[in-house]
């Protein structure tokens, strides 16, 4: 049970991780986008993570753990962040929503690994199917987004 225990917690921390990465990424995105329609979506995004970060910190508790107070630098070049600052540099739309994408594919797989790898108990197993779905739902719309007219490639 210990092991279980400590092996949720340590997936829970690595949700954790990957959500500070997207707050992170999607702060920065939105305070750099020139387009009031992105920077709203980017910030609706950040709050979203913002928001499962702390559902995540209250589950790692109730299983008596501490949780991951940081995002890691490793993290964030694992988790396709790191290329946001470049694209946010060229004020390309299109680049950035790429980048962002690259950042959920990663957090989408993440999860996916979260919910197949971890004995988890029904609460926390219910809670991170209710992320991943809006992980995964942020995702597509950040695709459809890149995919428009209105932030094609030029």
């Amino acid at each position: 049970m210990k092991f279980a225990n400590e092996k949720n917690i340590s997936v829970l921390n690595n949700l954790i991780e990957t959500c500070k990465d997207g707050a992170q990424g999607y702060a920065r995105a939105a305070h750099e986008a020139k387009d009031p329609e992105l920077a709203r979506v980017f910030s609706d995004y950040a709050t979203q993570r913002h928001q499962y970060i702390a559902e995540l910190q209250q589950s790692v508790r109730a299983v008596g753990g501490d949780p991951e107070k940081h995002s890691s630098i490793a993290g964030s070049l694992h988790r396709g962040w790191i290329n946001l600052k470049s694209a946010l540099s060229s004020n390309e739309p299109h680049a950035v929503l790429a980048e962002c994408e690259r950042g959920e594919d990663a957090a989408v797989q993440n999860y996916r690994t979260a919910l197949t790898e971890a004995e988890l108990d029904l609460t926390t197993r219910a809670l991170i199917q209710r992320q991943a779905a809006g992980v995964k739902e942020a995702h597509d719309r950040i695709k459809q987004l890149r995919d428009s007219v209105t932030y094609a490639q030029k």
